[in-house]
Parts: structure tokens; sequence; C-alpha cells
């Protein structure tokens, strides 16, 4: 009698923290030089595909819409949350959008700490 093994699954379940997050991106010309702004980041991983770029990171990772905005070749104001959301299709990790960029959390503490940083203190 013959005894087969079979190899581990890569897609087996797992539900460790992993400390990411990122976010899925339309394959367009905005996408791509969002994209190419995030790569800069040490540790952002950039994944394109036919129809959209992944935008992924251990930790946090800022997209900062003044630079977003220079790299587009626009005006400083142009880009904002609604112009991030309406490119983006998903995203996994904790996001908080601010007037000047969008934050992505792979940590949940952190996540927290900074909104609590954030929160007016407690009177009383």
């Amino acid at each position: 009698m013959t005894t087969f093994k079979t190899s581990e699954s890569p897609y087996k379940s797992d539900n460790t923290a992993s400390g990411k997050c990122g976010v899925t991106l339309m394959n367009n010309q905005i996408g791509a030089v969002v994209a190419e702004v995030m790569d800069r980041q040490e540790n952002v991983e950039i994944t394109e595909l036919p129809s959209m770029i992944r935008v992924d990171c251990v930790g946090r990772m800022d997209f900062v819409y003044a630079e977003i905005a220079e790299a587009l070749g626009e005006e400083e104001d142009y880009y904002d949350a609604a112009e991030f959301e309406e490119n983006m299709s998903t995203h996994y990790g904790k996001m908080v959008h601010m007037d000047d960029r969008t934050v992505m959390f792979g940590d949940l503490e952190e996540a927290a700490e900074f909104i609590g940083d954030m929160l007016p203190p407690k009177v009383g």
C-alpha cells in the first residue's frame, strides 16, 4: 500500500495578525501615479495587475494629497479624500481620512492611539 503525503496549502486559514494594510486602486492614469508616489515609502509594496493596482504595507502608510497632486501635475488642493475614494475599490486595515492625507494602519492598536490623540480631551 502506497501512502501519499500532501503538501501544506499556502491558502490555509491563519488568524494571526499580519500587521499589514492595503488598498486596491483602479489601474488607470491616476491610480498609476498614486502607486508611483506610494512606492517611495520603504514599507510599501506595489503589485500591478491588468485591471487593478495593489498598494500594501506593513505598519502605517500615508497617502499625502499634496504629494499626489504634485505628481499628477495639478494644484496642491486638487487631490483629496473624494478623489482617493473614487480611485480605490477595496481596502483592509484601519483607514483614517484627514484634511491633508489618508492614513492606513495595519495595527489596530496604533490606529486607536492615533485616533485618540486626535480627539479632544475629556472634561470632568
